[in-house]
């Protein structure tokens, strides 16, 4: 599904407006969607793209897509291994600002950038983020973890939340209201996700965690529906206003996300965060809108960044 008018033109309109255009290394776009994500955000003026993979395979994409590859900058590679360590190194060595994966798999890329000598990791975990529009809700609605961690524990989970809570204010949304997800509100020792809920917000209220508002467990009716939370007693400033949704693992947040895209219509950019420099990841289902989308977040986020770097490892 299509819509016209997004929540995400702001951010758009702010990566073009604001300082100089970014570079941004992109691994291995030999297909036409990755291609075509790049030239896009490129004549948008989001940021200006390395193209990093086998010359030849990037010639015959442009072709296919009637684009000139001169236009570009190109670093040949011989395979998808090298192009995810040479845009790695792009970024490691200030040449570029910013990752974008490309038609390799997302295992391959991450591989390269949590090598010991990337120089991309800090003292967090890895997290993904999705920032939803989704229709007759009232603002963006944040995601995470739905494409990096499967099971997280609970040191990696509590990373998860800093790193959604960090995104958010360096979009410039705020202090967000988190919920960390479960099945149910109460707390039963046979369900370790109202467990590890109890014990982040109880991080949250010791100061390990800062920067948010966080209620746990909620399920998902009483996260975001003030009335459920209300019918079920749920006193709280997150409970039913939720903007930030901390899912149990992977798999909860991979079907929550892809039910509210496919069966409501929302739209899911989406960005990997905890790294040095943000990480863009597309797909290939996604809409021209949401992949400049995911683009353009990046590169505000990668703005913040810049002022406040997160210690490295």
């Amino acid at each position: 599904m299509h819509r016209g008018n997004s929540r995400y033109q702001v951010f758009i309109d702010r990566a073009v407006s604001e300082g100089s255009k970014l570079v941004c290394a992109v691994a291995h776009p030999c297909d036409d969607v990755s291609l075509a994500s790049a030239a896009a955000a490129k004549e948008q003026g989001i940021f200006e793209p390395i193209l990093v993979g086998p010359r030849i395979r990037l010639a015959k994409a442009a072709k296919g897509l009637g684009l000139d590859l001169d236009q570009f900058q190109v670093r040949d590679t011989p395979h998808s291994h090298a192009s995810a360590d040479l845009a790695v190194d792009l970024v490691k060595s200030g040449q570029a600002a910013l990752l974008m994966k490309g038609s390799l798999h997302t295992d391959e890329l991450m591989h390269a950038v949590l090598g010991a000598q990337s120089g991309l990791r800090t003292n967090r975990k890895l997290s993904h983020v999705f920032m939803m529009d989704v229709p007759g809700h009232a603002e963006l609605l944040f995601i995470t973890d739905a494409a990096i961690n499967i099971f997280p524990d609970l040191e990696t989970k509590a990373d998860i939340v800093r790193n959604a809570i960090e995104l958010h204010h360096a979009l410039g949304l705020g202090k967000p209201k988190v919920a960390i997800l479960a099945a149910v509100e109460q707390i039963n020792p046979r369900m370790p996700s109202t467990i590890d809920a109890a014990a982040l917000c109880k991080m949250a209220d010791r100061g390990q965690i800062e920067g948010g508002v966080i209620d746990g467990p909620l399920a998902l009716d009483n996260a975001i529906s003030p009335d459920a939370a209300r019918i079920k007693g749920i006193h709280s400033k997150v409970a039913g206003y939720a903007q930030i949704l901390v899912v149990p693992d992977l798999e909860a947040g991979n079907m929550l996300a892809k039910n509210l895209t496919f069966l409501s219509g929302a739209l899911a950019a989406g960005v990997v965060v905890g790294a040095r420099v943000p990480i863009i990841l597309t797909s290939r289902a996604d809409s021209e809108q949401t992949r400049l989308a995911s683009c353009a977040v990046a590169v505000c986020y990668a703005r913040w960044l810049s002022g406040r770097k997160l210690p490295a490892t």
